[in-house]
């Protein structure tokens, strides 16, 4: 009486399957290139880094303002300048976090794991931690601006700030549904 192999025995025993690469060279040629298209994302990244340099200069113009003028500044204006800083240094945080993240996301992997400097946050980057921190990001600027016109409501139109209040709403709005989106597919990733 011969004995039926057990669910692990016979686990073990399976001949992998063969990849369909394998057996098509085209389409494991065109697999490769389309793998490879990746690198096309890469000049993107390199213009980001560009426009957040010119985001550090624009930055450094507007504080030599403040420091030039700052004895010919009311409390208001001073204020006001230091938002626009505000502003400038979230754009550009927002900048750096779209370059590093949707980098290793999508481009290739950083060889960071030795970095002293390495960000906590990249160690579980994925599209959707990614957009996430981008809503957060935008919410945070919009909150900017939005101050902005609330320190010089005096001079604002009253349009424009209903206009920015409802911008800024539809802002967080979109983060807290993208946020509960992500927590939906996590909890079905773990299932």
């Amino acid at each position: 009486m011969s004995e039926v192999p057990s669910h692990e025995s016979r686990e073990t025993h399976k001949s992998p399957k063969p990849s369909h690469s394998a057996s098509n060279p085209v389409e494991a040629a065109f697999e490769s290139i389309v793998f490879a298209s990746r690198w096309i994302q890469a000049p993107l990244y390199a213009g980001l880094i560009v426009a957040e340099l010119l985001y550090a200069y624009k930055f450094l113009i507007e504080l030599w303002e403040m420091v030039v003028h700052i004895d010919k500044m009311n409390e208001t204006t001073f204020m006001l300048g230091v938002l626009g800083l505000i502003d400038v240094t979230m754009v550009a945080n927002l900048l750096t976090m779209v370059v590093i993240g949707g980098y290793a996301t999508f481009v290739s992997k950083l060889d960071l794991e030795h970095h002293p400097d390495r960000p906590d946050w990249l160690t579980h980057v994925d599209p959707g931690t990614i957009k996430i921190k981008l809503a957060a990001s935008l919410i945070g600027i919009s909150s900017i601006h939005l101050l902005k016109g609330f320190v010089d409501v005096a001079n604002e139109n009253p349009e424009h700030l209903k206009w920015k209040i409802f911008i800024h709403m539809t802002f967080l709005a979109s983060a807290i549904l993208l946020a509960w989106t992500d927590k939906i597919m996590q909890k079905d990733k773990k299932h």
